[in-house]
């Protein structure tokens, strides 16, 4: 981690590098769950305003408390109570901002998956580094952004540097979907019930009836539809079919295979 003092002192900055901004993210986000959350999140929102106004703030005072509450208001969309990636991408300027060509790119989470399957060859959940500069290549280009190959290699380590956390120089979907809008991020919907790999084989054979190895489309729809029903999931029929949708970006021809279906549902995968 980069010390503290220059992390903090790119909050006032008109304009952030996508590296500045991974420094500020990665100081905030001290537990590395994803989230900027609880203690994390008023040290955030002091060191913002400390570096906006030139002046110290107090979280104790009333004052304080109720400018957090109006920039909760207007900048935590799912109203989870903390801050995710996207969510910070709309609150600190991003040179080029390189976080929201992911949204002009996958306008929906099916886009993304489908972007994604492109490089996942062996279905695996993860892409190599080595394929990720072309992920971020076909990205770039989608949403009709200039660049160089000194600035594709800048975004290219920014994101490993975000994600690849254990250094073995993969990057998984679910991690990689954090980048999505929140409202299209439906992995984030699945976060509470990722199932064990014996939970998810019980659940795969129970719909893969005749055996062999892939589900369909009408298959996943009363398989997505339990499994709300199971775990008291709040999703109306609309979006229950973009669900339907996304996941069935990442299928062959219509056929959702086990291991593609895995990488959303497992949370132990043994791939």
């Amino acid at each position: 981690m980069a010390t503290e003092a220059p992390q903090l002192s790119h909050l006032h900055l008109a304009e952030l590098t996508a590296a500045q901004f991974i420094d500020i993210w990665k100081h905030f986000d001290a537990d590395g769950n994803g989230y900027i959350e609880g203690k994390e999140l008023e040290n955030f929102f002091k060191e913002l305003e400390t570096a906006r106004r030139g002046a110290g703030a107090d979280p104790s005072h009333a004052v304080f408390k109720e400018k957090m509450k109006e920039f909760m208001a207007n900048f935590d969309k799912n109203a989870d109570g903390r801050i995710e990636l996207s969510e910070l991408a709309q609150i600190l300027p991003t040179e080029e901002n390189f976080l929201l060509c992911f949204r002009e790119f996958v306008g929906s989470s099916a886009e993304f998956m489908a972007a994604w399957r492109k490089y996942d060859t062996d279905r695996s959940g993860y892409i190599e580094a080595n394929e990720l500069k072309g992920f971020l290549s076909d990205l770039l280009k989608k949403a009709n952004r200039k660049y160089d190959d000194k600035k594709l290699n800048e975004y290219t380590q920014t994101i490993l540097r975000m994600f690849d956390l254990n250094g073995d120089g993969k990057l998984g979907l679910s991690e990689m979907a954090r980048l999505l809008p929140v409202q299209e991020n439906f992995l984030l919907k699945f976060e509470g019930i990722r199932l064990t790999v014996k939970e998810f084989d019980s659940l795969f054979t129970l719909y893969d009836k005749d055996g062999n190895g892939y589900i369909d489309e009408q298959e996943l729809d009363a398989l997505l539809k339990d499994l709300c029903d199971k775990n008291k999931m709040d999703v109306d029929s609309e979006g229950q079919e973009e669900y339907k949708k996304s996941i069935m970006a990442l299928s062959d021809g219509g056929k959702l295979y086990r291991t593609e279906l895995e990488i959303v549902l497992c949370r132990d995968s043994l791939l």
